[in-house]
């Protein structure tokens, strides 16, 4: 890959303040537990935390800054987003990524990814920019498609810049990626492939175990009716192998060659991801697993659930 690796990524989009916390995630976590968080986190080797400035509200960013100087941490890779909400104008992704290090509290960003596939060309050439300048280390894209994938490579190529990698959406239940040829082709190519939302926003999560209310909640519900039989794998591999049901998930993920990141906000949750991504699924368990997740039918957001913000080329 390309300098930079990692089994696990420690994702900050649950962080917040006690609104968001309470009404999309369902609970409140008190900053000081998200601080024992990065102090396992580095126990763990776990170095990797992916931002992007609307997460918490736009809260996490700060917090993280503000977390890693009261802790004193070290060695840290920093992994941040531009999202192209509206068609590219000049230094639109300078100015971004000069608050993106005025809110994380460093001088340079370690990746940095082109979060929507709007004015590929145009974004990703003032990016190209701003890593010759040295403020970016390494860059990704997010939420392309295989196509899109080539291009953004093809820009890079042509500026001597390898990409780093793919950040997608991908889980047990939603292995499109896999099934139209971008995992191979990332794998071909030495790209990273990160999944965020592994275990679907708390669906491929142990369905024994009772949640709080939250809007997420609500949707949820209706789509775990139809995943009884893969919750019944999921718990038997769980038992084999001593592990958590969200553990075979993250697992599951480790198993393919996929990054996992994980939105991580208390201690055992992070040691969780940390052990998880060491297990060894058996080809039957992970056969098992993928026949279970087809047979369900079960979607929550697919693949590509952020096409809509997409812009159309400018004629």
């Amino acid at each position: 890959m390309n300098g930079i690796e990692s089994k696990a990524v420690i994702g900050t989009n649950s962080w917040g303040g006690k609104a968001y916390g309470k009404a999309i995630r369902g609970s409140y976590v008190e900053n000081g537990v998200i601080k024992d968080a990065m102090r396992e986190a580095e126990k763990q080797g776990l170095r990797i935390y992916d931002h992007a400035r609307d997460y918490g509200l736009g809260k996490a960013q700060k917090m993280f800054g503000k977390f890693t100087q009261e802790l004193g941490c070290g060695d840290i890779i920093v992994s941040a987003k531009y999202t192209p909400f509206t068609h590219y104008k000049k230094n639109c992704v300078r100015k971004s990524l000069e608050k993106d290090l005025a809110d994380l509290k460093c001088e340079y960003i370690d990746i940095y990814w082109l979060h929507l596939p709007t004015d590929i060309e145009e974004h990703l050439t003032e990016i190209i920019e701003l890593y010759h300048e040295g403020k970016i280390k390494h860059i990704g894209v997010s939420n392309f498609t295989l196509e899109e994938c080539r291009l953004s490579k093809a820009i890079l190529d042509r500026a001597g810049i390898s990409l780093y990698g793919v950040q997608n959406h991908y889980s047990l239940i939603s292995r499109e990626w896999e099934k139209n040829g971008l995992l191979d082709w990332c794998k071909e190519n030495g790209v990273s492939f990160w999944a965020w939302a592994v275990l679907e926003e708390g669906m491929l999560t142990d369905p024994r175990v009772k949640t709080k209310f939250s809007l997420l909640k609500i949707f949820m519900d209706r789509q775990k009716r139809k995943m009884r039989e893969l919750y019944r794998v999921m718990i038997a591999v769980a038992k084999r192998h001593d592990i958590t049901v969200p553990q075979v998930a993250e697992a599951y993920c480790a198993n393919k060659g996929i990054v996992p990141i994980c939105g991580c906000r208390k201690p055992k949750q992070v040691k969780e991801l940390a052990e998880a991504v060491r297990v060894k699924l058996t080809a039957g368990e992970m056969r098992r697993l993928e026949e279970a997740a087809d047979k369900s039918g079960a979607k929550v957001m697919g693949p590509d659930i952020f096409r809509f913000a997409v812009l159309k080329k400018r004629r």
